[in-house]
């Protein structure tokens, strides 16, 4: 068998296994009590999480907790490397880096295991429309079954995540994410139709949503490739030693430099109080949970500012203009009329400020772009910008890994024949 081929395949038989286990559920729940709860949670911080899940936190399944709590284990990481030079100093290090994924994974334990108790317990206290109780089983029972099950679900995510990158195709974890994301296409493609059958859509308004759905995508690639590419020019020694290998002679610096973090951070900061002041009867409490209404205008004037800034500060973090500059200059390669050493890392700076300026605008334009379709011809759309960014971002890399791998597989052949 085809090698690419191989790999094609045992990322899909993995992908499989996740949306098997999204249907496990938690043992003693109630699923129709979970299922009626989160009808009223759409557009909340369980709602955020229902979708990147695949729906299985609706199901309340051992999976649930998805791979929420090691991306957030990562992102911590890369703040602490980010502060903390040694820290930094290990990631860099092959063998420190196993040392460094491993402190991922218990951090991942850690917050998933609270997570889980979290959310066990507030199960015990849910009651359904008729006063039904969520949970089936002795409530003690059913915290400490559950808090370990779904513990146990997201190590298993993990793992295959892990398999996925090693043996199969693109970022298992990515991947698992958009495995979940794309799920609920159909589901969205039948709420559509139906819009159209019983009349609440004509089908001059589903021409136009499609128009729309294809020039957002459409968009979003464009700027996802974007890049500056800053010419490098190297010594004529370096050139002679390393004529028989490639040498790249610009450095690409993306436009879009912090992918999608930014919204993500963005809507988990703004949905987290909602979901807390869900239950509140306080007035003062009320008129804060309505200001920041999903649906209103200053929920996404915030939003848009949040994504901008963290658009700045992941940016700042992943494009370390210092450390280019350096090896640059180790390699003898220079920017033509920009002197090597701190002058180059000013000038890369300088680029990558500008470039993040567009990349932030474009990130809360397409995070509130839903939102404002919505209010300009009224009809819902049953998924949100960052969940089309993932996708597009996801499908892109997969693409691209694809592609590399069907280089290295030509060049081996050629390698073989002796061409």
């Amino acid at each position: 068998m085809n090698p690419i081929a191989k790999k094609i395949l045992i990322t899909l038989g993995f992908l499989l296994v996740y949306r098997i286990l999204a249907y496990v559920p938690v043992p003693g729940v109630n699923i129709d009590v979970i299922k009626d709860f989160f009808s009223g949670h759409q557009n909340d911080a369980l709602g955020l999480l229902n979708m990147f899940s695949g729906n299985a936190v609706s199901r309340m399944s051992i999976i649930a907790l998805g791979v929420m709590p090691y991306i957030t284990a990562s992102i911590i990481m890369e703040l602490l490397a980010a502060t903390f030079p040694r820290l930094g100093e290990l990631k860099k290090d092959s063998q420190g880096f196993q040392k460094y994924m491993k402190i991922i994974k218990y951090a991942t334990v850690g917050i998933a295991f609270v997570q889980a108790i979290g959310i066990a317990l507030g199960l015990t206290s849910m009651t359904g429309k008729m006063g039904e109780s969520a949970v089936m089983i002795d409530k003690t029972t059913f915290v400490i079954l559950a808090a370990f099950t779904m513990l146990a679900g997201t190590m298993i995510l993990v793992w295959i995540g892990e398999q996925i990158t090693q043996r199969g195709i693109g970022n298992g974890i990515s991947l698992i994410i958009f495995a979940g994301i794309v799920s609920g296409i159909p589901s969205a493609i039948v709420g559509t139709l139906n819009l159209v059958d019983v009349g609440e859509l004509t089908v001059i308004g589903l021409i136009f949503i499609l128009a729309i759905v294809v020039a957002t995508v459409s968009f979003i690639i464009y700027v996802e490739l974007a890049e500056r590419r800053i010419p490098v020019s190297y010594q004529r020694k370096v050139l002679m030693q390393n004529r028989f290998k490639r040498i790249m002679n610009y450095i690409p610096i993306k436009l879009n430099l912090s992918g999608v973090i930014p919204p993500i951070f963005a809507s988990a900061i703004l949905m987290f109080p909602l979901t807390v002041l869900s239950g509140v009867s306080n007035p003062i409490l009320v008129s804060i949970r309505d200001a920041l209404n999903p649906n209103g205008y200053l929920f996404h004037v915030i939003e848009f500012v949040l994504v901008i800034f963290f658009a700045y500060f992941y940016a700042s973090i992943v494009f370390n203009a210092k450390e280019i500059a350096e090896n640059l200059k180790k390699q003898g390669g220079f920017i033509p009329g920009i002197r090597p050493g701190e002058q180059t890392a000013k000038f890369l700076n300088d680029v990558a400020s500008k470039l993040t300026f567009w990349g932030a605008i474009y990130l809360g334009i397409i995070t509130v772009l839903p939102w404002l379709l919505v209010k300009l011809i009224g009809i819902n759309f049953y998924f949100g910008g960052t969940a089309v960014l993932i996708v597009v971002q996801v499908a892109i890399d997969t693409m691209r890994k694809i592609q590399a791998e069907m280089q290295m597989q030509k060049y081996d052949t050629l390698s073989v024949t002796g061409i």
